[in-house]
């Protein structure tokens, strides 16, 4: 296992480094030749993990995406929450929002070009979202797709691609994506490291590794703009485009060649993490969040922390937390939702002991038992409808809030998605920036059950072992004592 690791070191230290200030210029000059609205549909809430006051609407009436059009921001995001759909909702749910973007570009006589954005460890419904959208778009729209790209780097994670194989940063070694944990995903798992035999794998070979379009790290570091320009011009039939990148620099180098092409006549579809929508959405960098700028009102109410993602990395964080002292931990025994009384009893107790902590002005760590339920093979489907139940019951949690907490901090993707829309009944949020690299916040709209509530939205897989406790004493104000 891992026997293809690289030590990250000696391979960054093998790029070539480039002038990121004469970069910047070029950007800068090429991004006021793109007259398109950006519109990111985010498969889970953790997409916005690197820009700053931005809209992020949680649902995509044709008002809601309108109100987007609108704004004077090149770029807005709608939460799809697709990665805790199945198949069929997924397909539904993109044909819908292809469909209703068209109807407001067409009222708006406005271009856009629409970015998937995904998890940047390759789990979610590909080549589904992408496909779906390219085929909606077309068929109502005059425009063809010529080609996809795909830019799964995103570094505040620790993911990276080189030589075409996309890696995921464990201590100081690089280990292929295809052979860590997040590969073995249930739903969306996978076995190849190497993209373009990713994407083979993916699509069941509709589109091969050697037909695949590289975008090299020794052509955007050569600052080769020109052939880059002219290996996208050539892009035609839906192929797959591949970007190789380790830093935000190369991801500008891309975005200068590709506004190029697409300002030739050059369709894109693009399938990619949080990077490429920072980049190609001209958003500045922005210093980490304080809780003067979240925690405005000085409350005599606890905090709420809930913990839904069961990765390695939010339970080594959860252990974390539990040796400090300005916490109080509720276990939430999710596997009773194999029988329904008991799990409402089970729910209900959970939902009083919070709001009791809460008032009481302790911070409140619910937390989802970590050990999976595991139905055996072929229950995919069966396992995931579960699956919604029990996060039915976590979001129920906010949803019979009698308080209002000092903040509210959700772990996990599907879990921060579903306490946004359903918990917290936010239509509109704006992010806020983010409390520590790749670890969004929001602030709610006033149609929200706590308009204007600081909410933390804390991906499974990102973070330090120690960031959550971190910022959870941010948050309170008060120092978290080890035990």
């Amino acid at each position: 296992m891992n026997e293809n690791k690289r030590l990250a070191e000696e391979v960054f230290s093998l790029i070539k480094p480039v002038d990121t200030y004469a970069v910047d210029e070029i950007l800068q000059k090429e991004l006021q030749n793109l007259n398109k609205k950006i519109i990111v549909l985010d498969d889970d809430p953790t997409g916005v993990q690197t820009v700053h006051d931005i809209s992020v609407y949680t649902d995509w009436t044709e008002d809601r995406i309108e109100k987007g059009f609108s704004e004077n921001k090149s770029m807005f995001f709608i939460l799809t929450n697709s990665r805790g759909f199945t198949f069929s909702e997924t397909e539904k749910a993109h044909k819908e929002i292809a469909e209703t973007i068209v109807n407001v570009a067409k009222k708006k006589n406005q271009d856009f070009i629409i970015i998937s954005r995904s998890d940047s460890t390759l789990r979610g419904h590909y080549p589904l979202e992408t496909k779906v959208l390219k085929e909606t778009v077309e068929a109502n729209l005059n425009v063809r797709f010529d080609g996809e790209v795909i830019m799964p780097f995103f570094k505040e994670g620790g993911r990276f691609t080189v030589d075409n194989v996309h890696y995921v940063k464990m201590d100081e070694y690089l280990v292929p994506a295809g052979e860590t944990e997040f590969a073995k995903d249930r739903t969306f798992g996978y076995t190849k490291s190497h993209l373009g035999e990713y994407v083979e794998e993916k699509t069941h070979g509709v589109y091969k590794a050697e037909n695949t379009l590289y975008i090299t790290l020794e052509s955007l570091r050569n600052l080769e703009i020109d052939r880059i320009e002219q290996q996208l011009l050539s892009v035609e039939n839906f192929n797959k485009i591949i970007v190789n990148a380790v830093d935000y620099v190369d991801v500008k180098i891309f975005v200068i060649a590709l506004i190029k092409a697409m300002n030739k006549g050059k369709n894109f579809m693009f399938r990619s993490a949080a990077a490429l929508t920072k980049v190609i959405g001209g958003v500045s960098d922005k210093a980490l969040l304080t809780r003067e700028e979240l925690v405005k009102e000085e409350s005599n109410h606890g905090g709420l922390v809930i913990i839904g993602s069961h990765v390695k990395k939010t339970t080594e964080q959860l252990e974390e937390l539990k040796q400090s002292d300005a916490v109080e931990f509720i276990e939430f025994d999710v596997h009773l939702v194999l029988e329904l009384e008991k799990f409402e009893k089970e729910t209900d107790r959970v939902v009083q002991l919070t709001n009791q902590l809460i008032r009481e002005g302790k911070n409140a760590v619910v937390y989802t038992r970590r050990e999976r339920l595991d139905l055996g093979e072929g229950k995919k489907e069966e396992e995931l409808k579960l699956s919604v139940k029990i996060s039915d019951a976590v979001t129920s949690i906010v949803k019979r809030l009698e308080v209002r907490p000092a903040f509210i901090i959700a772990k996990g993707g599907i879990t921060s998605s579903d306490i946004g829309t359903k918990g917290l009944e936010v239509q509109r949020a704006t992010v806020a920036g983010q409390v520590r690299p790749g670890i969004p916040a929001w602030k709610t709209g006033s149609e929200s059950k706590f308009p204007g509530i600081a909410y933390v939205i804390f991906p499974g897989n990102v973070g330090t072992k120690t960031d959550l406790k971190e910022v959870v004493e941010m948050l309170s104000g008060k120092p978290i004592l080890n035990r």
